[in-house]
């Protein structure tokens, strides 16, 4: 639009009241088209509340607020989040744009946001994919239906499990509550300053699937068998997860009724690598059938 300062402006502005030595550990993308590509893919409209995750110098934001949308931005660093509060004055008197400085993972969502679009460094990426599950999940919250995330390009083959290598609990168990797309490459020139690796959009819509059984139980199992994906179920198995407790109705010892009880289950000899979603979840539902009585 008119008013649109670009991504240029806003970074360059940012690094202006920024400590010379100071790092934010984050690349800005700066390629005002590719800004855009994420107001695309997360199809936002002008009736959506956009959850932004480290705006930075605010180049993702600017588009967001272009579209007419509200924007909830969290920023954990205070120079950057000073820089937000002038550059976007306007728009955060009028309510637009609410500003959190503070850790994603820690502070306080708003209940209605039904998109998230994130630019994020390569630590928080794990993490702040289970905090979308969390979200998504939790009764009080309304609708959150699509996330679009600019990671690192090793992140997101892992996320949609792209190549057989890439096959693990992070895109397993996101599979449980998300349908998640690889997108448009990023390259590091796109960027200020260059990361050393290629950057990826990914998008995640929420697929709301009933699953059979309780999806903790599920992704017990799963992680648990990645922690040692070279050996066979059998082994990985034979303990319980340490969380069971926390899935209503387990405990140690259902847990070595259910694992006795498949003594002779063929599927106990496959590896993690080998399975797919549904035999994930045909196992978790067998492991909870053969001890209902108990």
């Amino acid at each position: 639009g008119e008013g649109m300062r670009g991504a240029r402006w806003l970074v360059d502005s940012l690094r202006a009241k920024l400590p010379f030595d100071k790092s934010l550990g984050q690349h800005f993308l700066i390629n005002d088209e590719l800004i855009q590509r994420a107001v695309e893919l997360g199809e936002v409209g002008k009736e959506d509340h956009v959850l932004e995750v480290g705006p930075g110098p605010g180049v993702l934001t600017e588009a967001l607020l272009e579209v007419g949308c509200r924007v909830t931005a969290i920023e954990i660093d205070p120079g950057a989040a000073e820089h937000l509060r002038g550059a976007f004055a306007p728009e955060i008197k009028t309510g637009q744009l609410t500003l959190i400085e503070g850790d994603v993972l820690n502070v306080t969502w708003p209940s209605d946001v039904d998109k998230v679009v994130a630019n994020i460094p390569y630590q928080i990426s794990s993490p702040l994919i289970e905090h979308l599950t969390r979200y998504l999940r939790n009764p009080r919250t309304s609708e959150l239906n699509h996330v679009v995330l600019l990671v690192q390009e090793e992140f997101a083959e892992r996320l949609v499990m792209e190549y057989e290598s890439d096959v693990g609990s992070l895109g397993m168990t996101a599979a449980l509550d998300w349908d998640c797309e690889i997108e448009d490459k990023v390259g590091p020139h796109h960027f200020s300053p260059n990361p050393k690796v290629n950057s990826r959009y990914v998008t995640l819509d929420a697929h709301h699937e009933q699953w059979p059984c309780d999806v903790r139980l599920v992704r017990q199992m799963i992680h648990q068998c990645f922690a040692e994906r070279r050996k066979k179920l059998r082994t990985t198995l034979k303990r319980a997860p340490k969380r069971i407790n926390r899935v209503a109705g387990w405990h140690n010892a259902r847990w070595k009724d259910a694992y006795a009880a498949h003594a002779d289950d063929e599927r106990m000899e496959a590896r993690p690598e080998e399975f797919e979603l549904d035999d994930w979840i045909s196992l978790a539902v067998s492991f909870v059938d053969s001890t209902l009585d108990s």
